[in-house]
């Protein structure tokens, strides 16, 4: 089925209506679908979800059961629990809340079924795992029956507790309209989205949808995994390698914690500049051709299309990287630092290691380290669609963008005190090898320089005319009449 049976939801919270009375009221054929039966093959978890979303709904609802006086119990007392027979003569629009390998106990309800639509709500446990969906596979079982493929990609906590907590869309397929239209009410009366999605040869896509794991998240993964390997095996050989090599020390002990925290830094802040770097491009694309009509590269279509995840993966790199920094001061080889340090500064007679330049650099490090993890933060939160569903596209995009571009700007300022004057020390390049903060500003520090490149002020009006339709090389031409009443060939002329 689509979900599992959640207990434990607040009554008070089922029972409040999911579509405002004002909408019922303005939209007659609602109010009317509100009051009608509804029936339900199956006694299952997700039967006994939809059972109480209908039921509060306004429906009136009776659930057919091989075992009625046993399910009886688990559904809302104010749905009907009968025999399969008795329940799908009582209605003309039934959901069957069976798996594929049960249809066939329906069989012997053929008569009964005729004429009747059935809503089928099956998912496979495989994607393609048979060669015809599961509602064709429905259909020609009973072909004196309409079928409907629909509400498989809700799931049972989405019926439970309604579409404000989960996916408000749901996905229909019918070769009949009028069917059709009729679950489409009943989804809009259950305050869902539905979407048609054609005839019932779509059944097969439909069904693969709740089986695809992250199908969003594959490149960011990849990209995100690849950066960190990269990373990884360059701090590696800086701060194992290397000293291992040339000074015979064992650093090994830096692989579990200190090389991970030197490379999550890393790879959150070139993944965070990776969040605006297509939109550099994308305005670049728009300038070069002069309109925002011709379409982008597929390469660059897609990567705009996964930012939202791109980030996400950003913020969480920051966070553990925030995580582990604070459990540097709890390793045992730290303590043993610290009395190495102490037993030295007595050894060596000095009575003050304060630096002064060392304690600026660190409080103004942590200050932006702090700042720009919470914006970071803020970013991810008004990524999840319940809170960007509750901003206007303007409150929208300041986060996203502004304040987005803001925390770019501050994670490279974080990254620039920590590496101060580091850069300029021939002790720092391990190998002939630059320290990997320096690697990690190129596509951050390009990022901003065309951010303010874009926003100078010829620039940025001409990029604004373009993205409201204006396109280079498109004017009406008008030929101005000569002196004596004729045309001119083009001398005298008004390009508007």
């Amino acid at each position: 089925m689509a979900g599992h049976f959640l207990t434990g939801m607040p009554g008070g919270d089922m029972a409040k209506p999911l579509l405002g009375r004002r909408n019922m009221e303005s939209n007659p054929d609602l109010a009317a679908t509100a009051g009608r039966t509804i029936g339900i093959l199956g006694s299952g978890d997700f039967a006994r979800s939809l059972a109480t979303r209908l039921v509060y709904s306004g429906f009136q609802v009776v659930v057919g059961s091989r075992n009625p006086k046993r399910c009886a119990g688990l559904f809302p007392s104010a749905a009907e629990v009968t025999a399969q027979v008795d329940a799908v003569k009582k209605t003309n629009v039934i959901f069957v809340a069976v798996f594929r390998e049960h249809y066939s106990t329906l069989c012997d309800l053929t008569d009964e079924l005729a004429g009747k639509i059935l809503v089928d709500v099956s998912n496979n446990t495989e994607i393609n795992h048979h060669k015809e969906s599961n509602a064709e596979y429905l259909a020609s079982l009973f072909p004196a029956c309409t079928v409907v493929k629909g509400f498989n990609v809700i799931s049972a906590w989405t019926l439970q507790s309604g579409p404000r907590d989960g996916n408000k869309q749901v996905l229909i397929c019918c070769d009949n309209q009028e069917a059709k239209r009729t679950v489409t009410e009943i989804a809009q009366v259950m305050g869902f989205a539905p979407l048609d999605m054609g005839s019932l040869s779509s059944a097969c896509e439909i069904e693969n949808i709740p089986l695809r794991l992250l199908p969003a998240w594959k490149i960011p993964v990849f990209l995100a995994l690849g950066l960190f390997l990269c990373f990884y095996t360059y701090n590696f050989i800086r701060q194992v390698l290397h000293p291992y090599i040339w000074e015979q020390k064992n650093k090994f002990y830096k692989i579990p914690v200190e090389v991970v925290n030197s490379t999550l830094p890393c790879v959150a802040y070139v993944m965070l500049s990776l969040v605006y770097l297509p939109g550099v491009l994308a305005a670049s694309f728009q300038l070069r051709y002069g309109t925002k009509y011709r379409r982008f590269p597929d390469w660059l279509d897609q990567w705009l299309q996964h930012r939202k995840q791109i980030g996400l993966l950003s913020f969480f790199c920051a966070a553990l990287h925030a995580v582990y920094s604070l459990c540097l001061p709890m390793r045992r080889s730290h303590r043993y630092q610290l009395i190495n340090a102490a037993v030295k500064q007595v050894m060596e007679k000095k009575t003050d290691a304060w630096i002064e330049e060392e304690v600026w650099r660190m409080e103004i490090y942590v200050s932006f380290g702090i700042m720009a993890l919470g914006l970071l933060s803020l970013l991810a939160i008004t990524s999840l669609p319940s809170i960007a569903n509750s901003l206007n596209w303007r409150e929208f995009s300041f986060i996203q963008s502004t304040l987005g571009f803001i925390a770019l700007v501050v994670s490279t300022l974080h990254t620039l005190t920590f590496g101060w004057t580091k850069a300029f020390d021939e002790n720092q390049y391990k190998f002939y090898l630059p320290p990997s903060y320096t690697l990690t500003l190129l596509v951050p520090c390009t990022v901003i320089l065309a951010k303010i490149f874009f926003y100078l002020p010829c620039i940025h009006q001409r990029l604004r005319r373009i993205r409201n339709g204006w396109e280079k090389g498109r004017y009406v031409k008008f030929t101005l009449p000569s002196a004596t009443g004729e045309y001119s060939s083009g001398e005298s002329s008004s390009n508007v």
